[in-house]
């Protein structure tokens, strides 16, 4: 298959779906997947075996999971638009406001429906300020549980989502320790309580049966579902950004040029800085992996190999899937990465191709 193209390996997707269905079965939590995060409808069936449903942020993000992810549908956006709360509605099995403003202004239009509020606690596990949903002056969720308790009659539920890549229990449990002292009250108000995603509980050597426990305990204190949002935990090593070298060159540095663009394919890498992974990333020979568009720092990262690179080559990169196929971009029109998927049986296939007319259509 020509490259790029993203590859979904459905035996490491297994691997966490086999977790979250074991957290499930010991903690009585529903999982949704959370489509901000990956929203490759093509494994929508297969997730749906291990999970609960979906959730979103936006319109077109509840749609898809009504259409594609079988199972229980939540909406949620930081604000809904007039000319589109009824659609959101008529795709929703429960919709969650983050304001009271929201919740006033769509009162009439919601009545009927399971309706929650988005509660920020004031606490995250976020490193990067531009994630951290608990900033100075963050617009996400409610922070007076005064406020909240005022209109605890029209809401069944409430979403907290202040934990981004926890891998730490024990700081999982010490802020939700802090959400049951702080809203303890209101709490016991609800039916259902959704800790959002950011739970690296599919990671190697988590705690999960203590995972299980704090929130089974959790539910039964105060009577209520509790519902998670895995993204990351859902697709960590499902994918990778399958690549060829087209160039070589050497500045000081060996360089080697890609064709793709961390730019336009693993956009959340070059937001928050970070490297590409690769693996194994040994060797005696080290290249510095450059994509092809005109951006002077489009960099995947420097790594390590057992062999000088020469044109020709291909490249894996890890952890391509997260916050990385749904942010990539035609930057440059820089062809857009295929998606293939690798099946239990070891057989891949291109599910999805995108070409010129794709480029074209993206604008006019």
């Amino acid at each position: 298959m020509q490259t790029p193209y993203y590859l979904i390996d459905k035996a490491n997707l297994r691997d966490n779906m086999e977790k979250i269905a074991r957290l499930r079965a010991l903690s009585g939590a529903r999982c949704l997947l959370a489509l901000k995060c990956f929203a490759t409808w093509s494994v929508f069936d297969f997730m749906s075996e291990y999970m609960d449903g979906s959730t979103s942020s936006s319109l077109y993000e509840v749609r898809l999971g009504a259409e594609k992810f079988p199972g229980e549908t939540h909406a949620y956006s930081v604000a809904y638009a007039e000319h589109e709360i009824d659609e959101v509605l008529g795709h929703a099995d429960k919709i969650i406001f983050n304001s009271i403003g929201q919740l006033d202004k769509f009162d009439t239009q919601s009545s009927g429906h399971i309706r929650g509020l988005r509660a920020n606690p004031g606490v995250s596990t976020s490193e990067f300020d531009l994630a951290d949903p608990a900033r100075p002056f963050s617009r996400l969720g409610e922070h007076d549980p005064a406020a909240i308790d005022a209109v605890a009659d029209r809401i069944t539920g409430l979403m907290f989502h202040n934990n981004c890549e926890n891998d730490s229990f024990e700081r999982f449990d010490e802020m939700l320790t802090l959400i049951e002292d702080r809203f303890g009250a209101v709490l016991h108000k609800m039916d259902w309580i959704s800790l959002g995603g950011g739970i690296h509980f599919t990671g190697a050597d988590y705690p999960l049966d203590d995972l299980a426990l704090r929130l089974k305990s959790f539910a039964e204190a105060f009577g209520v579902q509790v519902y998670l949002e895995p993204g990351e935990a859902a697709i960590t090593g499902a994918a990778t950004l399958e690549v060829t070298v087209l160039d070589t060159m050497h500045n000081g540095k060996n360089l080697a040029i890609v064709d793709s663009s961390i730019e336009a394919h693993m956009l959340d890498l070059l937001i928050y800085r970070e490297p590409a992974k690769i693996a194994p990333d040994t060797g005696d020979h080290e290249w510095m992996i450059c994509g092809k568009s005109c951006l002077a720092g489009d960099i995947f990262g420097e790594f390590r190999f057992d062999a000088p690179l020469k044109a020709g080559d291909r490249i894996s990169f890890q952890d391509a899937a997260g916050y990385t196929m749904v942010k990539k971009n035609w930057f440059n029109g820089v062809k857009m990465p295929g998606i293939a998927v690798r099946e239990l049986d070891g057989t891949t296939r291109m599910v999805r191709d995108f070409d010129y007319d794709d480029f074209a259509a993206a604008l006019s």
